[in-house]
């Protein structure tokens, strides 16, 4: 009887566990990838994000594999992370998700990936809501490209966000108006062990943890020289 019941706890212990752990390893490669999609685009010849906006940046979102497959019946879902600047450094990241209808990629394409960058502190702000509509909510333009590239629109008056796509190997602004970008509590929640606000994460008072680092540091390294670079000049 005795061995009954500790195999009936082992079997409650390893199935809690094994979830839990799948949670964590789903995380890291989301993560991971998040960070491979910033340094492949900034390493496109010519086509990167342009220095004017890195160095200007407050946020970045990053939603890596937008899939074919994901498209239901004209829904399209993906998810990312999210990290903000801050006077100590980019932040530790958050998790989130963009959903909406059909909003103008390629509906054929195999994998889209999607960077939206928030440029000023209304867009600080609208990172800080549990969840906000672009182009609604939160003003959006596609963003320009090319590493000197000059904007011909007014997005530095009036864009909180920019926004980008990458699919097929090429690198392009894209209109994402009519999504909804919302706070994953649940993959942040597992990310720190608790309900920590996403106030708190994006305003650099808690530390990245250790599988966050390279995507921190990838923005950083990115985002923060294009700032010393502005600097200089």
């Amino acid at each position: 009887m005795k061995k009954i019941i500790g195999i009936l706890c082992f079997t409650a212990i390893f199935a809690t566990v094994v979830p839990a752990r799948a949670q964590d390893e789903k995380l890291d490669e989301r993560l991971n990838r998040a960070a491979v999609v910033i340094d492949e685009v900034m390493h496109t010849p010519d086509r990167g994000i342009p220095q004017s906006i890195l160095a200007g940046a407050k946020c970045v979102v990053v939603i890596p594999g937008f899939k074919k497959g994901a498209f239901i019946g004209g829904v399209q879902y993906g998810q990312g992370v999210a990290t903000c600047r801050t006077p100590r450094g980019w932040s530790a990241p958050v998790f989130v998700r963009l959903e909406g209808g059909s909003f103008g990629f390629q509906a054929g394409g195999q994998q889209t990936d999607l960077v939206l960058v928030a440029m000023n502190e209304r867009g600080l702000q609208d990172m800080l809501k549990d969840k906000f509509k672009i182009g609604g909510d939160a003003a959006a333009s596609a963003g320009p490209v090319g590493r000197n590239a000059q904007a011909g629109t007014d997005w530095k008056l009036s864009a909180e966000f920019l926004t980008y796509s990458r699919s097929k190997g090429l690198f392009a602004g894209i209109d994402l108006d009519g999504t909804v970008l919302s706070q994953n509590g649940d993959d942040t929640r597992t990310e720190y062990g608790s309900d920590i606000p996403f106030g708190r994460v994006l305003h650099g008072e808690v530390p990245a943890p250790a599988d966050s680092v390279h995507f921190v540091h990838t923005v950083a390294r990115y985002f923060n020289v294009a700032r010393a670079d502005r600097a200089d000049r």
